[in-house]
């Protein structure tokens, strides 16, 4: 139909087994190495994590499948929320910080020299 757009998520589920929850590829549409290797290691950080990787399935494809597999009964959506938020909290730390070295540069660059 003309007109009509299909909205395209940017986060599937792909379960190989329904019942195991714990073993889940994530594919994130419209991302790269950037957030697949940062978001790996932050979800590698945590104990329960068997295994955590990510693969880009073509060069002229924006998207990653996302790996991950835990252990004792832990659900794979668990990590993936905990490392997209202490990403999320690292990166607007780096972001805070260098703003503030920017504003103090400005004022230093502003006052007259003596």
């Amino acid at each position: 139909m003309a007109g009509v757009t299909e909205k395209k998520t940017a986060l599937e589920m792909v379960q190989a087994d329904v019942a195991d929850e714990g073993c889940v590829t994530f594919v994130l549409h419209d991302e790269d190495h950037t957030l697949g290797n940062s978001l790996r290691y932050m979800v590698m950080k945590n104990p329960d994590v068997e295994f955590c990787g990510y693969n880009i399935t073509h060069p002229s494809e924006s998207k990653i499948n996302f790996r991950i597999q835990t252990q004792g009964g832990l659900p794979a959506t668990e990590p993936l929320r905990k490392g997209l938020t202490e990403l999320h909290d690292v990166c607007q730390h780096v972001l805070n910080t260098f703003q503030a070295q920017v504003d103090e540069f400005k004022e230093r660059s502003e006052e007259p020299a003596e």
